[in-house]
């Protein structure tokens, strides 16, 4: 993925504690989606990514942030979403990315469902937390 060290600079940011704290990254995203010119259907996937993503965080890590920025790559334009926690990370994520596995009582499609709707996809996983960073591009 490339680096979007700039948009993380002037993201907007929102602080992940509870599920109201999800809703509320949520609408942040579908805000700037909208504002970053995104069709209707790029902006659906991007917020169910994003709610997932938000939703994993807080069960699984214990909370977070989310930094979303609007970023421009030429003449495309889209959203860049990063969701960071410093829970206990994922132990294996090439099986946590795999359709059907769960670690609670999901129905196993949280990351992979979530790669799969975005453009692009990293997840940074250890100890001291993880970090999954998102790009959804509207043209």
């Amino acid at each position: 993925m490339k680096d979007y060290g700039s948009a993380r600079a002037s993201a907007e940011t929102v602080p992940v504690a509870n599920s109201s704290d999800v809703v509320s990254a949520r609408q942040m995203v579908r805000t700037l989606a909208q504002r970053g010119g995104l069709t209707l259907v790029h902006q659906t996937k991007l917020v169910t990514a994003a709610s997932e993503l938000g939703r994993n965080m807080l069960v699984h890590g214990g909370g977070g942030v989310v930094r979303a920025a609007t970023v421009v790559d030429g003449a495309r334009s889209g959203v860049f979403v990063e969701f960071q926690d410093q829970g206990p990370g994922i132990a294996d994520i090439e099986l946590a990315l795999t359709d059907g596995w769960t670690s609670g009582n999901g129905m196993g499609l949280g990351l992979s469902g979530a790669k799969r709707l975005v453009d692009e996809f990293s997840i940074d996983s250890g100890p001291g937390g993880t970090t999954v960073r998102i790009v959804k591009w509207g043209r």
